[in-house]
């Protein structure tokens, strides 16, 4: 049975539970449901909610969880990264919903919200990019719930309080456990092949013209998920700025033995069609680079689908992690 039907189903018993236990009549329950709310503890404090929100709106971090638990959603942000890692019939939902906003808060069309007429709205952006949104206005509309990132690996609680402010646990459960069963599959598959080695990662957000490149540790976008499969990052930033940049930094170009010369092994992060950025590129031409430990006995990966922020797309990092690390297993 595929895994959407089955969240569908877990879903549908979930709320036929809630409603057997709710009232004495048909037309009692109705009513309560209608008018029913909860305290939702958010970012920007308590918020008092819909139990059963029926018109949603999502921006940001929140767009692919939704979209992902079947949330009732009525208008979103655009959410170009995570496309590539959308199943197609997520990927059809998101084309199909009204965009309210670009990729930017500052790109927020507020009548536009307005005229959807939203009983909840959901922000998933980080606290410092709050600045660029208008919480009054939009407090004017509707109850809003702030629900963003703090750092690289925290999408896996961030997404658990997303899905429970719309009312989609059970959904949510259930990517949660066919990612963790995989993750389990694959650390054990990896044990042997992945003890003692210590890893480095090269990120896609290193700038170019300023002659950086992104060293990231653990915890980080590109790491996180190997991570889990049993790979060992070494190292840390050597001075911590605050979400991403407690666990990511950006040495120069020239800084490529100093930084990733103790690696046994490195990763680094390539697109969806498994090509490098100019970024990662940029690393790879060097000639610094292709002197390391790691690269000269040819422990060099290249893994699609870094930026995960949901465990269904992230399903989709595993098996990426797992068709790069496939040559380990016959060494």
């Amino acid at each position: 049975m595929p895994a959407r039907l089955c969240r569908r189903i877990a879903g549908a018993l979930v709320v036929v539970a809630v409603v057997a236990g709710c009232g004495s009549g048909e037309d009692d329950v109705a009513s309560a449901g209608a008018q029913q709310t909860r305290v939702f503890e958010a970012d920007n404090g308590e918020v008092e909610i819909p139990a059963d929100p029926q018109r949603v709106v999502a921006t940001g971090y929140a767009v692919p969880v939704l979209i992902e638990v079947d949330a009732p959603l009525v208008g979103i942000s655009g959410w170009q990264r995570g496309v590539p890692m959308m199943s197609d019939e997520d990927r059809a939902t998101y084309e199909d919903l009204e965009k309210i906003a670009g990729e930017t808060a500052a790109s927020t069309d507020y009548e536009a919200i307005a005229e959807l007429n939203p009983d909840l709205i959901m922000i998933g952006v980080p606290q410092p990019v709050l600045t660029d949104v208008d919480m009054e206005y939009l407090e004017s509309i509707a109850p809003v719930v702030v629900l963003g990132p703090t750092s690289p690996d925290g999408w896996r609680e961030l997404s658990h309080r997303q899905a429970d402010a719309v009312g989609r646990v059970a959904e949510f459960e259930a990517d949660r456990a066919a990612y963790e069963e995989r993750a389990e599959e694959l650390a054990a598959k990896y044990e042997d092949a992945l003890a003692g080695l210590k890893f480095g990662h090269v990120g896609a957000y290193g700038e170019t013209a300023a002659g950086t490149f992104q060293r990231e540790f653990s915890g980080s976008w590109g790491t996180n998920v190997a991570e889990d499969v049993g790979v060992t990052y070494y190292g840390e930033v050597k001075e911590k700025k605050g979400g991403g940049r407690n666990v990511s930094e950006y040495p120069s170009l020239e800084k490529i033995p100093d930084s990733l010369g103790d690696a046994d092994a490195v990763t680094y992060s390539v697109q969806p069609d498994g090509t490098p950025n100019e970024s990662v590129r940029s690393v790879l031409d060097s000639q610094l680079w292709q002197n390391l430990p790691a690269v000269r006995a040819d422990n060099t990966f290249a893994i699609r689908y870094t930026e995960a922020a949901t465990y269904e797309s992230a399903l989709m990092t595993l098996d990426a992690i797992d068709q790069a690390l496939a040559p380990l297993l016959t060494r």
